[in-house]
């Protein structure tokens, strides 16, 4: 059996994990490892806050909308003629002579 392809079968067995300078690996394998899970973990945070990002906006969307269809309604309100048509049913009307200003003047003696 050749040197390489003993070194192969020692990888796959896992011999490199149980011989005496194991040690030395363990310790790598383990800051692998701990690398690998705070990686995972920050891609996992990071995809949370961008879905949570993407309802937000979604929801501002929206909320902006209503804001716009809720100030059209309120224009729509203050007209005039919808003031006329709504106080026509209790009897108040137009005054057909436009108001006067009243002008109070007096002296100080």
């Amino acid at each position: 059996m050749s040197k390489a392809r003993k070194n192969i079968y020692d990888v796959l067995r896992g011999s490199f994990l149980t011989d005496e300078s194991s040690f030395k690996n363990w310790r790598i394998l383990i800051f692998v490892v701990l690398l690998l899970l705070i990686m995972i973990y920050s891609s996992h945070s990071a995809d949370a806050k961008v879905v949570e990002i993407a309802e937000l906006n979604k929801k501002k969307r929206e909320l902006r909308a209503e804001d716009v269809d809720t100030s059209t309604q309120l224009m729509r309100m203050k007209l005039e003629s919808s003031i006329r048509d709504k106080v026509k049913s209790k009897g108040l009307y137009p005054a057909k002579k436009p108001p006067q200003k009243i002008k109070v003047t007096y002296n100080k003696e």
